[in-house]
């Protein structure tokens, strides 16, 4: 049923894919697919707050993330999993939903937890991600 999925996680906040990511390799492992991870650097902001930083710190940041993702994959990816890493840069839902688009994902899991905590990939973000994407969403609560 499921060839590709996307796991969105936010590489600072274990709760963002703490029991999402269990589900995701269980899904892959039982389909099987391909499991695309992405996370996203998010914009700075408006332009005065961005004048405060370097000029290439977007480049460097998006560069630190690769390489965050690349050893998250292989830490917590079990092996036989086919996992690829993405990294996008951008407003964090609008990115989660271009990259389901781009990769082709059947299906997005995505980590979700009480509403009284803070996450930035979750909350207004996951809610936008469920109501606008064009594939199935899973909603994994913590």
């Amino acid at each position: 049923m499921y060839k590709n999925i996307l796991l969105p996680i936010d590489l600072g906040e274990e709760s963002s894919w703490r029991k999402a990511l269990p589900e995701a390799v269980d899904l892959a492992r039982h389909y099987p697919a391909d499991l695309h991870i992405v996370a996203v650097v998010p914009q700075i902001g408006s332009a005065l707050v961005g004048s405060f930083f370097p000029k290439d710190y977007e480049k460097r940041a998006v560069a630190e993330a690769s390489k965050l993702l690349e050893a998250f994959i292989a830490e917590h990816v079990p092996s036989g999993i086919v996992a690829k890493g993405h990294i996008a840069h951008g407003v964090i839902y609008e990115e989660i939903l271009h990259a389901a688009n781009k990769i082709d994902v059947d299906l997005i899991v995505l980590g979700s937890h009480r509403p009284e905590l803070k996450d930035y990939l979750l909350g207004p973000n996951a809610a936008r991600v469920v109501r606008h994407a064009r594939q199935s969403v899973m909603v994994v609560r913590e």
